[in-house]
This record gives C-alpha cells, structure tokens and sequence, in this order.
C-alpha cells in the first residue's frame, strides 16, 4: 500500500486518495462511513491534476518509466 502511495506521488497525484479500508459484508454502518470519508477528502483535494495535462497516458507513462 506505502508502495503504491508512493508511485501516485511520483506521477503528481496526491498519496491520500488511496486508502484501503477492511470492512467487513455485515458493517454497513462502517462501510457508509469510509465512502463519506473518502468522498469528502476528494472533494478537498479538488480535480485530478492528470487530467489538466495534455496526453495524460503519455505523461503518466513517462513518469513511472522514470520513477523505476
């Protein structure tokens, strides 16, 4: 998870729209929690700043060729 945190980083994406929750089928409550949690941190962290680039898979290609 810290692996993948890291390579959003390197592309220019911020590591906090990625969080892995263990929740389990019965945890409804839980659950409803997390997707409140993750939708209002996406919203205070605005746009993705790929999509303003031009030929973003080509960017984002090239970024992680790099970071290798």
């Amino acid at each position: 998870m810290e692996y993948a945190r890291e390579l959003l980083q390197e592309i220019g994406l911020e590591p906090e729209r990625l969080e892995m929750f263990h929740i389990g089928a019965s945890d409804a409550p839980l659950w409803a929690k997390a997707v409140t949690e993750m939708t209002e941190r996406a919203r205070l962290l605005g746009p993705n700043q790929l999509k303003k680039e031009k030929n973003t898979m080509q960017n984002v290609k090239c970024k992680v060729q790099s970071a290798k």
